[in-house]
């Protein structure tokens, strides 16, 4: 009976690594590339290298995006302890420009029919390049494209010219000029496919993959990956910025309610970082300044509306020029800067003239407003006695004899006593 027990366990033992080898850990990559994504790779690298999984299948579906962002993401792909299948799926995806680099890292590199990747001449983020520079980007990107594909037994020479003349492939031509070792429709069609198949590793290693039947677990990102992910949209970006600026003019104006700052502060903070690591034009930026300028300006102005609605068109437009990208992905789409502008204009509008009103309003409380109101004398003024106004008895004086019972007002207030003068009886002649 022990004996029997000693060999199940070590069958059990030996049977682990090959029931958690039947395990492919996916991860998508979509979107703009950004340093979060290099994160999000990582961390499925790293959950498959715990889990003993087979391999790793990243799907992609993205226009390119920041170019460190990916090359850090490459460099996690090509020192993966576990093999990596790259993969632009579904149909109708595309791994454009930096995803066409990320393809091109896999050990093994898969489309989907209707894809399509390429194009990836690097574009300035930040201003225009002269052409010493532009050449120096183009010949540094290109050189990046031939070492990748050459470990990795692809064309380099087609791929270079993805890089320098911007053509992008089908899914089709991509496998007929050697870009690609593979075409599958889905998941289910593509481990087949690879079951069996020696990949040689970016170190010159060899690993024959086994994937029949593999379980395909999907990586969850974390909080705080999902936070960023969804922040790094600049159209996200832009609404916290403003959000967060609107509720921290709220804490301003009224002092004390606490909630408004913290959330304010946070929601801008989370904005500012976002639009930090985009492109920024500075006309965009000086024309929401503007905008906010112009708001003050209409809640103090008799202005009928007129700099309020310039500055809604100054937001609008600040908020479209503010990012200056050349991925339609990285811009700030005009819906968002409607959306955002009129309501902003209209709160803020509002806003300001509440604080603004209230300033110019009356004293109600403390000493100023005694201050023209009205009371009967209590003891003779000749010229010191005493009044009765505002629910209360006051010493005052007067500068002419005023009877008991008689009405007067409060032209200043010293300390604890009130200058009065006489004041017209009511209308009907009562006192």
């Amino acid at each position: 009976m022990r004996g029997r027990s000693v060999i199940l366990a070590l069958t059990l033992a030996f049977a682990a690594p090959a029931l958690s080898a039947s395990k492919v850990v996916a991860v998508d990559v979509d979107g703009v590339i950004h340093p979060v994504t290099t994160e999000i790779v990582a961390g499925a690298i790293a959950q498959a290298k715990q889990e003993h999984a087979s391999l790793v299948l990243v799907r992609l579906n993205t226009p390119g995006g920041l170019m460190d962002a990916m090359r850090e993401t490459i460099r996690k792909i090509v020192s993966s302890p576990v093999p990596v299948v790259t993969y632009v799926a579904p149909s109708g995806s595309r791994a454009a420009s930096a995803g066409f680099f990320i393809l091109e890292s896999g050990d093994v590199a898969v489309m989907a029919p209707g894809t399509n990747t390429g194009a990836a001449h690097p574009v300035a983020l930040t201003g225009e390049m002269n052409a010493e520079m532009k050449e120096k980007v183009v010949n540094d990107s290109a050189a990046y494209m031939r070492s990748i594909c050459t470990r990795r037994g692809r064309d380099s020479a087609v791929a270079e010219t993805a890089v320098r003349q911007s053509k992008s492939f089908t899914e089709k031509e991509a496998l007929d000029q050697h870009l690609v070792d593979l075409i599958a429709g889905n998941e289910q069609e593509l481990l087949p496919l690879l079951d069996g198949r020696t990949v040689t590793r970016f170190d010159g290693s060899t690993v024959t993959l086994h994937t029949a039947g593999a379980a395909v677990e999907v990586y969850q990102r974390t909080l705080r990956q999902r936070i960023i992910s969804s922040v790094a949209d600049p159209n996200i970006a832009l609404m916290l910025l403003v959000i967060g600026a609107l509720a921290i003019y709220v804490e301003f104006t009224a002092p004390g309610m606490v909630a408004p700052g913290v959330v304010g502060s946070i929601l801008l903070l989370l904005g500012l970082s976002a639009l930090s690591v985009l492109p920024i034009n500075w006309l965009g930026a000086a024309l929401l300044l503007l905008a906010f300028a112009l708001f003050a300006l209409e809640a103090k102005m008799a202005a009928h509306g007129v700099l309020g609605v310039g500055g809604a068109v100054a937001m609008m437009l600040g908020a479209v020029m503010l990012v200056d990208s050349p991925l339609p992905e990285m811009r700030i789409h005009w819906t968002t800067a409607i959306a955002l502008a009129l309501p902003f204009s209209l709160i803020t509008v509002w806003l300001l003239s509440l604080a603004v009103r209230a300033r110019r309003n009356k004293v109600e409380t403390g000493s100023e407003a005694m201050v023209g109101e009205i009371g009967s004398v209590f003891s003779p003024l000749a010229p010191a006695g005493k009044i009765f106004v505002h629910g209360e008895y006051w010493n005052a004086v007067s500068p002419v004899p005023v009877p008991a019972g008689a009405r007067v007002r409060v032209t200043a207030v010293e300390g604890l006593t009130l200058t009065v003068e006489p004041a017209p009886d009511r209308p009907g002649g009562g006192k």
